[in-house]
């Protein structure tokens, strides 16, 4: 399957030359040389009066017109570094601003996520009790204390699958967000998990997110789920990226069988699902902390596209001297 959302990023940065700080250290030191150079040629005319002979004049022309360069890129320098290192400070400003709102947000989901769990626990363990007392009064009945074995022992899995599952989240938002590589995320989402004849092909993904860095627990889960789900003629996953009017937009595509449109609504909801139903809700709520979105817009006949859309200024494209 084709690229079809693919080669959409602007590389325009022309539009804020002018604050660049080279640029303007240079425009100040002009304006400085423009000041400066009248009263420079006014000293070396009154300097012809004072100093007749030529070779003092020319010695007397020579220094002060060096010691105008010197004073002038004294000021160039300083005006570029002191320039440089504000917009430095700016950003990382800006970046620790980020962080500390994603690390408010991944605490209040973690204490979100842990009431939940907590709670689903006691749940289950209330029913396994319930179980665990009609077995007593079912031990004449072998035909009714093995239906009530096989409750308990589905009790005791979904428990244990709960309990992997907060393994799972315990470390989101341990560590601050990070600007990650799309195209690296990709690659160590697909490292070591067995394709087959399923090839991946990116498009446009030399680009840096700013997310968790769990955040490769995304890929991994929906590549995982085509394996599972795509069924015996899936071959292709296509990774994409569209720059849009709201941010940037990455798409995860494959060409095996869709997601009927009852089942869209629920994708993203705890315990929903054929496995576990915990990987695709980990994977919104790990998005979430840097304010990143997940939706399916796939054609249910035509394999999955998943939409995840990452807003302005969470999203830059790597220069060459970076």
């Amino acid at each position: 399957m084709k690229g079809k959302h693919s080669g959409g990023l602007l590389k325009s940065g022309i539009s804020g030359c002018l604050l660049n700080p080279p640029v303007k250290a240079l425009i100040l030191t002009i304006i400085l040389l423009a000041i400066m150079l009248p009263y420079w040629w006014l000293a070396v005319d009154w300097a012809r009066s004072v100093l007749p002979s030529p070779d003092q004049h020319f010695t007397f022309m020579t220094t002060t017109f060096l010691l105008v360069l010197v004073i002038a890129d004294s000021i160039f320098l300083a005006v570029y570094y002191q320039t440089v290192r504000k917009k430095e400070l700016r950003k990382k400003t800006e970046e620790l601003k980020q962080s500390e709102e994603a690390l408010l947000d991944a605490n209040k989901k973690l204490a979100l996520l842990s009431g939940i769990t907590r709670h689903d626990i006691k749940n289950q363990l209330a029913a396994l009790g319930g179980y665990i007392e009609l077995s007593r009064h079912a031990v004449d009945d072998p035909a009714e204390l093995e239906r009530i074995f096989e409750k308990e022992a589905s009790i005791t899995k979904m428990i244990n699958r709960q309990i992997d599952f907060t393994a799972d989240y315990e470390d989101m938002g341990m560590n601050a967000p990070v600007w990650s590589n799309l195209h690296q995320i990709i690659k160590t989402a697909s490292s070591g998990m067995s394709l087959g004849n399923i090839r991946i092909c990116e498009h446009d993904t030399d680009i840096e997110i700013y997310t968790d860095p769990l955040a490769v627990k995304l890929f991994f889960n929906l590549i995982d789920n085509t394996l599972r789900h795509g069924g015996e003629d899936v071959s292709e996953i296509t990774i994409s990226t569209k720059e849009t009017a709201s941010g940037l937009k990455i798409f995860y595509e494959d060409n095996g069988q869709g997601i009927p449109p009852c089942c869209r609504k629920n994708l993203f909801m705890r315990g929903y699902g054929s496995n576990t139903g915990l990987g695709l809700f980990l994977s919104k709520e790990i998005l979430s902390i840097t304010g990143i979105g997940i939706r399916e817009t796939g054609d249910n006949e035509f394999g999955v596209c998943f939409e995840i859309l990452v807003p302005a200024g969470r999203y830059r494209i790597p220069s060459g001297d970076s």
